[in-house]
């Protein structure tokens, strides 16, 4: 079966190639990053920005991406570089590290005796626990209390009509457990799942006043409530696990209705509106995808609460979860177990609640048209699809030890029901004496002592982990799937990036993406033996204001290991490069690097703005400033597909790409004195005359001095260009200048207008 991001993936022209250049940058892996956090860098803002094309106009006649890939290796030298942005931690070092691995199991079981109470006092040496057959010994055995029957707990009356509502909801992390330790000692955990994406307005009203209801007046002091959000790009933990009422009721208040709707079910069978469109493909496709998406952040979610030993309670609620066929069953099995091994427990709740639906649909739809309506087919497959919907909860809950609620309009029963569900229970975690992580099922056997007499209930086995060694390609783009909607970004690999942004015309700008990895932690293939190296690239822009995807990029590049190809990695980073047709306007970026010989990840993450020059009055309207110092001839690229009529169309509309060569951004912003630096930018002049020059040159500062200025450089509109566009290029000298840090200004005048603009940025010039 087609994997989910290759069907989803707007796959256009990959002129990949691998190059061998000289680049005066330094290895990305030696570089101390001063600026933001891991995973969230603010650009440049006169460096960087985008703006982006809806998703299903990427697949258009019209495209939305230039989808170009250029893959290249780099020499550098050895100084630390200020850079646009880097997903490692500013103090990260390299030190040696020592691993011992074990897999600490951990069981929750409920024993009652024969009236239904629960038994207490007993230790580790009442339980007799194995693993296939083979005793382990149980390192601890802590006993739950919680109380079913305690008393809401009331808000107070100050605070009660006093809730916060939030500009911007804050997201956070599930805190994780020491192994071996239970943090939330006698709590209950409940976590509130809110799936936006597929729940219609209505129901997320509903289901949110339930949310609502269930905090205000019947939760209790035993009970710890977190929420999470799906809106179909990734999970959100607004919240973690919290007794705050006030703070609880705030956030669910901050919810919007209507939001992340991009995933509602479409209807294609016989009960279907005629539309009287002409005959194309169906909706059952798009359908698997979202299905899909759906289960996937289902099991990311269960992955994050794994994390915590206690038994977690997940309250799902959603507008139904229909299979399609077999398509989605390896997407639910894998999602159940994952569920089974982090114990969690699923309480779906259809939102939708009491229904009594119209033989042939209600007035949100039109009329099938067809024959369908006579013979009643249509009525059936209506029928079918919402007994569908609500058999894919039931087996979500019944798989996991949850129950599911249907046709209900009192949604707070189904919090009441998982709340109840979970009384006493013990802890029970050992280490196994199995270390194999081949993914296999492993079942589990705990007996007591026959005098008791007591009932257990407990979960009868799990899935072991795998190494990356032994994923399927299943694995291997679950994996993918699960690292792009995880919030805290992974740096296994380090990835440094810079956007750019080019105006094409009234409405689009080109949004060009540099991306570079370190040469030296691909190179760890070649020691295991590997003659090859695959690197998966995937990532997804979502917009800001809608809160949805998009456009996205799927891609793999394949780099032979020869000896002198691995000698040159371990001492050369990567570039990536890929390019968008964007619109202006705010979004967000998650990009994944994952070398598919060792497994290990990289993401990239951050906010960037497109500007709409056209508003621009004040100043002149430039692009972003290119530095660089290299020109690489596009015919030298050793490409590993064969380029086609478009994909060179798609080069040719690159402002990067002139006279047949390439300019190279520099990331790092690291020059050798020995080479020419490259600036590049464009200036726009619209409804300007081709007589109306702009005048534009570069600076060089050091320490508030100028020690350096280009010649002034006065170029007119080109010819036929309706936004005015100027290009303007500099090379500049460097090599009697000393080595050290300086402030690169460009200054762009337009004197027929009397406006100017300026852009600095810090450089540093090396030996």
């Amino acid at each position: 079966m087609m994997s989910l991001f290759d069907k989803l993936s707007c796959r256009t022209g990959a002129l990949r190639g691998l190059r061998s250049l000289r680049d005066s940058q330094s290895c990305l892996d030696t570089m101390k990053l001063a600026g933001p956090p891991v995973g969230r860098h603010e650009l440049l803002s006169a460096t960087n920005g985008s703006t982006t094309r809806s998703f299903h106009e990427s697949r258009s006649d019209r495209p939305a991406r230039s989808g170009y890939f250029l893959l290249f290796l780099f020499a550098i030298t050895s100084a630390s570089a200020q850079q646009i942005g880097q997903n490692k931690a500013p103090d990260g070092t390299d030190t040696f590290t020592l691993s011992v691995k074990s897999q600490l199991v951990i069981e929750t079981v409920v024993v009652k005796d024969k009236q239904g109470k629960s038994i207490e006092g007993l230790t580790a040496k009442d339980f007799t626990l194995t693993e296939d057959g083979v005793p382990q010994t149980i390192k601890i055995c802590d006993h739950e209390t919680l109380p079913t029957g305690a008393n809401a707990v009331p808000l107070k009356p100050s605070t009660d009509e006093d809730i916060k509502i939030y500009k911007r909801l804050a997201r956070t992390q599930v805190a994780p457990e020491t192994p071996g330790t239970t943090r939330y000692k006698d709590r209950r955990l409940l976590a509130l799942y809110f799936d936006m994406s597929a729940m219609r307005p209505q129901d997320q009203l509903r289901a949110l006043q339930a949310a609502q209801t269930f905090i205000r007046k019947q939760m209790t002091e035993a009970d710890l409530v977190s929420i999470l959000r799906y809106s179909g790009g990734s999970v959100d933990v607004l919240q973690d696990f919290s007794a705050d009422k006030n703070r609880l009721l705030s956030i669910l208040e901050t919810l919007i209705v209507g939001e992340g709707q991009g995933s509602i079910e479409s209807v294609d069978d016989a009960s279907s509106a005629d539309t009287g469109a002409a005959f194309g493909q169906d909706d059952s496709e798009f359908n698997i995808f979202n299905t899909d998406r759906q289960l996937a952040a289902l099991q990311t979610t269960a992955k994050m609460l794994g994390q915590l030993n206690e038994k977690k309670a997940l309250i799902y609620f959603a507008s139904g979860l229909r299979l399609n066929g077999v398509d989605n069953q390896a997407q639910l099995h894998a999602t159940v177990d994952a569920a089974v091994r982090a114990g969690v427990s699923f309480w779906p709740i259809d939102a939708r609640g009491l229904q009594a639906s119209a033989p042939l649909g209600d007035a949100s739809q039109g009329s099938p048209g067809n024959a369908a309506m006579y013979n009643g087919t249509a009525a059936q497959a209506s029928t079918d699809r919402f007994q569908q919907s609500q058999d894919t909860l039931y087996s979500l809950a019944g798989d996991t030890g949850g129950k599911a609620l249907f046709d209900n309009n009192d949604l707070t029963k189904g919090i009441l029901q998982a709340q109840q569900a979970i009384s006493d229970y013990y802890i029970l975690g050992y280490y196994t004496s199995n270390s194999e992580q081949n993914g296999r099922f492993r079942k589990v056997k705990i007996t007591l002592n026959p005098d008791l007499a007591a009932k257990l209930d407990y979960r009868q086995g799990y899935y072991a982990g795998k190494v990356f060694s032994k994923f399927t390609a299943v694995d291997k783009e679950r994996q993918l799937e699960d690292a792009l909607m995880l919030a805290d970004p992974i740096t296994d690999l380090t990835i440094a990036m810079e956007i750019d942004y080019f105006q094409l015309n009234r409405a689009e700008y080109f949004v060009p993406i540099i991306v570079k990895i370190p040469g030296r932690e691909l190179a760890l293939a070649k020691r295991g033996g590997s003659d090859h190296t695959l690197i998966d690239f995937v990532g997804e822009i979502k917009d800001l204001v809608g809160g949805v995807t998009v456009t996205n990029v799927r891609d793999k590049v394949n780099i032979k290991l020869t000896d002198a190809t691995a000698a040159e990695l371990a001492k050369r980073p990567i570039e990536y490069d890929t390019g968008f047709t964007l619109l202006p306007g705010r979004y967000q970026i998650k990009f994944l690097a994952r070398d598919d010989e060792t497994g290990r990840i990289g993401t990239y993450q951050t906010i960037f703005v497109i500007p709409n020059l056209n508003k621009e009055v004040q100043r002149v309207p430039i692009s972003s400033v290119i530095l660089s110092s290299q020109k690489v001839d596009m015919k030298d690229a050793l490409y590993d597909v064969m380029k086609s009529k478009d994909q060179a169309k798609e080069a040719a509309a690159d402002p990067l790409v002139v006279n047949g060569s390439k300019l190279i951004p520099s990331v790092t912003r690291v020059f050798g004195t020995d080479r020419k630096m490259y600036v590049f930018l464009q200036g726009y002049e619209p409804g300007a005359a081709a007589t109306e020059p702009l005048v534009a040159f570069v600076t060089l500062y050091r320490e508030g001095a100028k020690v350096f200025e280009t010649k002034p450089l006065a170029l007119t509109p080109l010819t036929g260009s309706r936004l005015g566009t100027v290009p303007l290029s500099f090379d500049v000298e460097p090599k009697n200048l000393a080595p050290g840090e300086y402030q690169c200004q460009v200054t762009v005048l337009d004197p027929t207008r009397q406006k100017a603009a300026f852009w600095t940025a810090p450089i540093l010039l090396e030996p």
